[in-house]
């Protein structure tokens, strides 16, 4: 008989927001799970590596620095995108708020920039997220690909995708639509190589 395993496609449970939010309230997501809510499902977030640590940790020295009072750095928070989703991107810059996001989840309106640091996580980050956060009308989103040293650049958010993309390779230099001024180059620290 051959080891073969027919797939059987099996009717999935999809979980809403206030389901998720309800499940982490209960303990039954704990504090220290790498998790996220992806259209309803509950996806488990890769392992932070050291690359990714140190290109997250850079792109956001250099945020605060250069963002100043002008925009709030949400990092690896979770954005309420849709009834069915909660991505936690690597990094956000956020329109200024009296109570910082404290009174109410971040939505899509108030997002200026996302950007995902890819290590092992390119394809996820590229094939789903993008899609999530280009259906929800976030205006700009960054790829920063450790893997191929560059930067991709997503503007122009449309039904199923970004209309404009860009590929901003090392020795480049790319600058968020919301901030012309902050220029971030495209260089060994923030490739973390």
């Amino acid at each position: 008989m051959d080891n073969v395993i027919a797939r059987i496609e099996l009717p999935r449970r999809r979980f809403t927001v206030e389901e998720y939010s309800r499940m982490g309230e209960a303990g039954i997501l704990g504090p220290a799970e790498r998790v996220e809510l992806i259209e309803g499902d509950i996806v488990n977030k890769p392992v932070i590596g050291p690359r990714h640590a140190a290109g997250v940790a850079e792109l956001t020295r250099r945020f605060v620095l250069a963002a100043g009072e002008r925009a709030v750095l949400w990092p690896q928070n979770p954005i309420t995108i849709s009834r069915d989703s909660v991505p936690e991107p690597d990094i956000a810059l956020l329109r200024p708020r009296r109570d910082h996001y404290a009174s109410d989840v971040v939505r899509p309106q108030d997002v200026l920039l996302v950007v995902e640091v890819a290590d092992t996580s390119y394809r996820y980050d590229r094939d789903v997220k993008l899609r999530l956060y280009a259906r929800a009308g976030i205006t700009e989103t960054w790829i920063v690909d450790l893997e191929h040293d560059g930067v991709e650049v997503f503007r122009q958010p449309g039904p199923s995708d970004y209309g404009s993309i860009e590929r901003v390779a090392r020795g480049g230099r790319v600058a968020p639509l919301a901030f012309p001024d902050i220029v971030v180059a495209v260089d060994s620290e923030l490739l973390a190589r």
